[in-house]
């Protein structure tokens, strides 16, 4: 009888899907010792490159099912994999605190009765007094932000994941097709990837990582699910007033919904993901800068260097992501909305576990 080793090198894994989970997923399965082809034609063009990478796992407010689950796994595996892919990047690292804030008094009763229930010294509430508050209480100019703080939870930058990622991989020989899959079937035992050029890869199993059109490639296998597309937009501002000290702003924080990355004493990001649609509107400016009662004058006057948008999937009518082992040797793993990277290696995990235990 065959080892699970040798089953497993034998075994050859196509994923659809080159975003942070389809490249968790193969670093995953390549460390197992699986063949694991990606494929993908829009590499470049996918939405983990607008994700901004801000990790809110244990400032997550429902402690209890399915998502809490896989955030609590994901907060343990993190460092783990930090430390590994440092290997890769010695300057890839989590950038800590992360502070979510509001203007809401009503919503800020509710992270407060939080923070006294859980009962953890990382998890602080930021009262008016505080250096941080007073801080972005004078750029922001206005006198009612409160908030938490989260000495756990940070941000990665996705772009350099995405780039160790791929240094990894290299490193690994994953093979990586630029061709567009439009049809997958199973015959014989082995699923069938179709590509728009009519060429069939053969492999042992699928896993779908690819958003928005996963389910188009499987007509005829029952599922019953839709996938809503959501728009991540992000815009990086320059402001020209000598008077406002960005620099005394947190690295990274949220007011009202809207996240915001210090880049340098005259650069901020700022970006959320909320409006449902594929392409962003005109007034993108209005829509991510007005999260105060009053925007304060140098927002106002500040000027756009560079816009991005990615289109995110949400499911309806069940929870966000999407994991489901559809038929034998044919796994989904998509519709993370906004925690793809956050949830990325438990998600991961849990794929590894269904494919050794598929060919255990």
């Amino acid at each position: 009888m065959k080892s699970l080793k040798e089953n497993f090198q034998k075994a050859h894994i196509v994923i659809i899907g080159s975003g942070i989970i389809g490249k968790f997923n193969a670093l995953e399965l390549s460390e197992l010792g699986f063949q694991v082809t990606i494929i993908d034609p829009f590499a470049l063009q996918n939405s983990s490159y607008a994700a901004l990478g801000l990790l809110m796992g244990n400032m997550y407010q429902k402690r209890k099912g399915r998502s809490w689950d896989l955030r609590k796994q994901s907060i343990e595996l993190w460092p783990q994999w930090i430390t590994f892919l440092q290997k890769f990047n010695s300057e890839l690292y989590i950038e800590k605190p992360l502070i979510q804030l509001t203007t809401n008094e009503e919503k800020f009763k509710k992270l407060e009765k939080f923070i006294y229930k859980i009962n953890d010294q990382n998890l602080q509430i930021l009262e008016k007094e505080s250096i941080f508050i007073k801080n972005i209480n004078k750029v922001f100019q206005t006198q009612n932000i409160k908030g938490i703080i989260s000495f756990k939870d940070g941000r990665i930058n996705a772009k350099s994941l995405l780039e160790t990622l791929n240094k990894y991989l290299k490193s690994k020989k994953i093979n990586f097709l630029d061709e567009e899959i439009i049809k997958i079937r199973k015959s014989n035992n082995q699923w069938i990837s179709t590509t728009r050029n009519n060429e069939n890869i053969k492999s042992d199993m699928v896993i779908m990582c690819n958003s928005l059109k996963a389910f188009d490639l499987i007509d005829g296998i029952s599922h019953n699910i839709t996938l809503r597309p959501v728009l991540g937009q992000a815009m990086e501002i320059d402001i020209n007033d000598e008077e406002v000290d960005l620099l005394s702003l947190p690295k990274q924080f949220s007011i009202n919904g809207k996240n915001i990355i210090l880049k340098s004493k005259h650069k901020l990001i700022i970006g959320s993901t909320d409006e449902y649609s594929t392409k962003p509107g005109e007034n993108t400016f209005e829509k991510l800068t007005n999260f105060l009662d009053k925007k304060p004058n140098w927002l106002s006057n500040s000027r756009v260097t560079k816009k991005w948008f990615g289109v995110r999937s949400r499911p309806e009518g069940e929870p966000s992501p999407i994991m489901k082992h559809l038929r034998d040797g044919l796994i989904i793993c998509t519709g993370f909305y906004k925690n793809g990277i956050l949830l990325a290696p438990a998600c991961s995990k849990w794929v590894a576990n269904e494919i050794k235990n598929y060919f255990s």
